[in-house]
């Protein structure tokens, strides 16, 4: 069977104008990078970058019964927050509670809110929407708007105040605030470790937006630096750290789950999973030397195989390998472990996260 053709954001022919390397990224054709991840990375960490993110899903939610619907369908409680506020939180599989997909809510209005899915699992979020929609009592709606809008992701510890020179009201939102400006829907998010907003533009407006952020001396950044950022801020990446065998708990993000509210999709594997306790644990591993571990290494403790690497680089900022891992749940900070990378031991020790602190 032939794979569907990738699917182009509304900025492609601004990032082909940049001389931006293409890669396919979750049925997308987005741009890896520009000039070199190093440079945007440390750009990202020390000015300011724009990173079009328009490959993750938009479903808006909206009616009466979306609040109810989000509450049952996703693990956080939408009570911890107020209206025009965003949330991180997951969508867990009923039968073994694994993270179908980690998700941003924006709480945009009363009762309408934007639940944004990564790039290539919008359509099972739609069939879960599906699933919710039949327990809700009160009137609700919701559909893919996906193809109607782009997402830019300004990052960084300049980027609100070159993003001012722009739009002075965007840059104001603060950390995790929602705000309609507009026809720009503004969110104090990202995923890079440092400060910043997210724009959610229509299709047609975002190539005008992104030369003026550009304008602005916000250098555009590609896939490649947001994946090292995310990886320093210890941030999951779904099909890394989170995915198919792999629950909250085990990937160290329990405070995600409202325990407190009533039911929910997959809460009754994941509260058998707390009853019993974890068998692996997310923990950070810092490497000795420059030399990057990768996906896939065994990590090994007192020669004994005990865990495998699930993301691995090396960090622009620390200047050694990094890597994020599943290990027995007894492994605790200071702990010395070794990762096999292709028949080398690198020597490693466990960290808190994030790696790089801001």
């Amino acid at each position: 069977m032939n794979n569907p053709p990738l699917r182009h954001s509304p900025l492609d022919a601004q990032h082909r104008a940049l001389g931006a390397r293409m890669t396919p990224f979750g049925g997308w054709d987005m741009p890896l990078q520009y000039a070199s991840v190093l440079e945007e990375h440390r750009a990202c960490r020390t000015r300011a970058v724009v990173f079009d993110v328009s490959h993750l899903g938009t479903v808006e939610c909206q009616g009466p019964g979306a609040f109810d619907l989000l509450q049952w369908l996703l693990t956080n409680d939408l009570r911890k927050i107020e209206r025009r506020r965003a949330q991180y939180t997951h969508l867990l599989d009923p039968d073994d509670a694994h993270v179908v997909d980690d998700i941003i809510v924006w709480w945009v209005d009363d009762d309408r809110f934007f639940v944004m899915p990564n790039a290539s699992n919008t359509d099972e979020m739609l069939t879960a929407f599906d699933e919710g929609a039949a327990r809700t009592e009160q009137p609700v709606e919701f559909g893919d708007i996906t193809p109607t809008r782009a997402v830019l992701a300004v990052q960084g510890p300049e980027a609100r105040a070159l993003l001012a020179t722009v739009n002075a009201d965007a840059a104001a939102v603060p950390r995790f605030e929602v705000r309609r400006i507009g026809d720009l829907v503004v969110a104090g998010t990202g995923y890079t470790g440092e400060d910043g907003v997210e724009l959610h533009v229509a299709a047609a407006d975002a190539p005008a937006l992104w030369d003026a952020v550009c304008a602005a001396g916000i250098e555009p950044a590609g896939l490649g630096a947001r994946d090292t950022l995310r990886l320093e801020a210890g941030l999951p990446l779904h099909g890394h750290e989170l995915g198919a065998g792999i629950t909250p708990l085990q990937a160290g993000l329990g405070w995600v789950v409202g325990w407190d509210k009533a039911d929910f999709r997959g809460r009754a594997p994941l509260a058998a999973e707390r009853e019993r306790g974890i068998v692996r644990r997310l923990r950070g591993l810092n490497v000795q030397g420059r030399r990057p571990p990768r996906a896939g290494s065994q990590v090994l403790r007192a020669g004994v195989d005990v865990g495998v690497v699930t993301s691995g680089n090396f960090s622009p900022m620390l200047g050694n390998g990094i890597a994020l891992a599943f290990v027995p749940p007894d492994v605790a900070s200071g702990d010395a472990l070794q990762i096999d990378v292709r028949g080398q031991l690198l020597d490693a020790e466990v960290v808190p996260l994030p790696f790089v602190k801001k």
